[in-house]
């Protein structure tokens, strides 16, 4: 996924919108005037790293010399320095034009957006007590900030008379004036001035809730980790699970106990091996319930809140529903269009999940067991229903699937035979966790694209999920090249043994560095257009795209190597795991389907009915309702941890994963017709979509590419339901 625009949501105008630029001119206010003679052996003040640009290769941030505390003033600094430029523009006595005000505004906020960016990043990849309370307290100034600019009426008029003079531009000058127009409006330029003092306040409360509801995810999930008393109790994991268990267990200072730790999703991945069921069960019971225990990091009050501020700022705007504001920009314009391609889906996907359950419950008979199906035993059966149809199981493949060699053989070899491209590590980078590592990507004739950063392993600091970011975004206008990094959460082995991955890890890598290379290759002038600046239901694309080459018979057999021996994956292993493709799929697009549901009826109520009184049972409604309801399967994310959608930028967007898919299995099956994997065919989707950014509406960039648009039948096929 990309990067949770939680981080960007109190301040994307002011980043987006006006991004970072040639370091204007300040005074150090941390500086000492001359001193006295007698004086001279007084220690100098520390200067804050992030009041000036980074030395280092294409500015990445000088780890080495930050402190925790250096985020704050640096972002509080920034802001006075952008609000200083922003006043510089609207109160310019010459006629509005598209340098003086659009450009303008591109190059202005430089200190703002190199110090944000960074904290950003880190509050998400390694946050502690210091940077969660800079968060607290600036989550509201960001929202205010970016209000002071978008809500200014001078500053607004000459945004509107360089729009209404727009046809006299072309190309990437006048798609900028439409997106940076749209985007103020949508914030409220138009409103009158009460409605703007109005949806300040809105604005102000919802950043200060989405940051709580990320701390308290974060902080409840850790606090949600179960402890085992009997390695007996984990009968059925591998030996690398449990002694990674019994070490994070010794982290938090429990000798003699095993601890589990718990991922992003609903269904955690050790319930596919754990034999007792009473473990399994309490497992569960401890991943459904996060966000939702009588603690202090409860979210149900927050979500509330979120969900009725969110309608009441939609109807400020001038829209019936927040679905219909969200979606007002995006490929689906409508929650009626999100919605068809979800019940479409519905149907087909349902009777697919019953039948596999039907299949799962004959195991549990044919196991000499009489209890009912439940969720905390899906994922348990369901490898020994693989492994009756298909011969395969879970452990069996993992072995083929070190983490290192899925790296390097798999992933950087398919974006060389794609894209030309190499990565090379480099180690004079400082980073800001020692598992972190820094490459550079070079062209085919050893030019620099950019430098990315790969966070690949789980950590107490770090929040759930994996996701892309940025630390400097590629632009033509400023002359900076792309920093990007993907973060993980892969438990990492013990010190000494290998790392082995899931094909579900393997697939996440794939589907992360697609987001990485909408942000590498990336050739746009502004900033605003850049890399990943597209709509939600459209930047899914090239990462859902780049995930079907993880089993490319090519790239495949490049990687899948047994660890210890290095031999191949036999093939008739690889035949089972490709007959078994289609395996489970009616779950894994049941549980999707569920959560995108969620998604779209909590942001469908006016708000003169967004008043919840549980959101829980309002979950239990929406899904029965829906006709989704299925004991033995939770939606993949339950309302309390979705954490996609309550700090900001996947709300009543997370059908974009469907709507995306359909896009990339269309693609994909296109460019298998068209001779596959190939520096050609590469070359041709990084021309037509990969380079271009939010320089076009993205339907006309994948029918560039396509040459028509999209259908469901790749989609179909790739979930076994045709």
């Amino acid at each position: 996924m990309l990067s949770s625009p939680k981080k960007l949501l109190a301040i994307a105008i002011c980043l987006s919108l006006f991004a970072c630029s040639e370091d204007a001119p300040v005074t150090d206010t941390t500086s000492q005037a001359a001193t006295p003679a007698t004086e001279i052996a007084a220690p100098i003040a520390r200067t804050n790293p992030l009041f000036a640009r980074s030395t280092l290769d294409l500015q990445a941030p000088h780890f080495d010399q930050l402190e925790q505390t250096d985020y704050q003033p640096a972002i509080e600094r920034g802001m006075e320095l952008h609000a200083k430029e922003i006043a510089m523009i609207a109160d310019n006595a010459e006629a509005a034009s598209f340098e003086n005000t659009i450009v303008a505004m591109e190059k202005s906020g430089a200190e703002l957006t190199r110090a944000y960016k960074v904290f950003g990043n880190l509050t998400s990849s390694t946050s502690n007590d210091i940077l969660r309370k800079a968060d607290e307290a600036l989550s509201p100034m960001l929202a205010a900030h970016q209000d002071s600019i978008v809500l200014n009426d001078k500053l607004f008029a000459r945004v509107q008379a360089v729009y209404d003079a727009r046809e006299s531009l072309e190309g990437e000058d006048k798609r900028l004036v439409e997106v940076s127009y749209r985007q103020f409006v949508r914030a409220g330029a138009k409103l009158s001035a009460e409605s703007k003092t109005k949806l300040s306040a809105v604005n102000k409360q919802l950043s200060v809730l989405g940051t709580k509801f990320s701390q308290n995810l974060q902080q409840d999930t850790n606090g949600s980790a179960v402890v085992i008393d009997d390695v007996k109790q984990l009968e059925g994991m591998d030996p690398n699970e449990i002694a990674a268990a019994k070490a994070a267990a010794d982290d938090r200072k429990m000798p003699g106990k095993y601890l589990l730790t718990l991922s992003n999703f609903t269904l955690q991945p050790q319930l596919a091996s754990l034999k007792d069921r009473a473990t399994r069960e309490k497992l569960y019971r401890a991943s459904i319930n996060r966000g939702n225990n009588d603690n202090a990091f409860n979210n149900k009050e927050l979500i509330a809140q979120i969900v009725k501020l969110r309608a009441e700022r939609a109807e400020l705007l001038g829209f019936k529903t927040f679905g219909d504001f969200a979606l007002d920009d995006q490929m689906a314009k409508n929650p009626a269009a999100a919605n068809k391609i979800l019940n479409d889906m519905a149907k087909p996907t349902l009777m697919q999940a019953k039948a596999e359950a039907a299949d799962i419950q004959a195991a549990i008979k044919a196991d000499g067991q009489d209890f009912t199906l439940e969720a905390w035993d899906w994922s348990f059966y369901a490898e020994k229903v693989r492994a009756s149809k298909y011969g395969l199981d879970e452990a069996q493949i993992r072995p083929y699937f070190e983490f290192e060699r899925v790296l390097q053989d798999g992933l950087f070899f398919t974006m060389n035979k794609q894209y030309g491209i190499t990565l090379r590590e480099r180690k004079d980078l400082p980073v800001y966790h020692p598992e972190v590592r820094t490459f550079d990507v070079l062209e085919s004739d050893g030019s620099q694209i950019g430098i990315i950063y790969l966070d690949y392993f789980a950590r107490e600091s770090k929040r759930g999920g994996a996701w892309m970011d940025s630390f400097v975004d590629q632009t033509d206008l400023l002359g900076q090249k792309p920093v990007v990094l993907n973060c993980m959460n892969i438990k990492k082995a013990p010190a000494g043994q290998k790392t082995l991955l899931s094909y579900d890890e393997v697939s996440t890598m794939f589907h992360e560095f697609g987001h990485a290379v909408h942000g590498l290759f990336s050739k746009v002038k502004y900033p605003t257009l850049s890399g990943t600046n597209t709509p939600r239901d459209f930047v899914e694309f090239p990462s859902q795209f780049q995930e079907d080459w993880s089993v490319d018979p090519v790239v495949f057999a490049n990687y899948a190597k047994h660890y210890e021996t290095g031999e191949v994956m036999p093939a008739e292993l690889v035949a089972k795991m490709r007959k078994a493709g289609s395996f489970n799929k009616g779950f894994e697009g049941l549980e999707a389907l569920q959560a995108q549901m969620l998604d779209i009826d909590f942001h469908s109520l006016p708000a003169a009915q967004a008043t919840i009184a549980d959101v829980t049972e309002f979950e239990k409604q929406s899904l029965a309702k829906r006709g989704v309801a299925f004991n033995a399967i939770a939606p993949r994310y339950r309302t309390t941890y979705f954490g996609h959608v309550w700090p900001g930028g996947y709300a009543s967007g997370y059908y974009a994963y469907l709507w995306t898919e359909v896009l990339a299995a269309d693609a994909f099956a296109y460019m298998n017709t068209q001779g596959g994997l190939n520096r050609e065919n590469g070359d041709k989707f990084r021309a037509a979509i990969l380079s271009k950014g939010g320089t076009s509406e993205p339907m006309e960039l994948f029918k560039a590419y396509r040459g028509q648009e999209p259908t469901v039948d790749g989609l179909l096929k790739r979930r076994g339901l045709k």
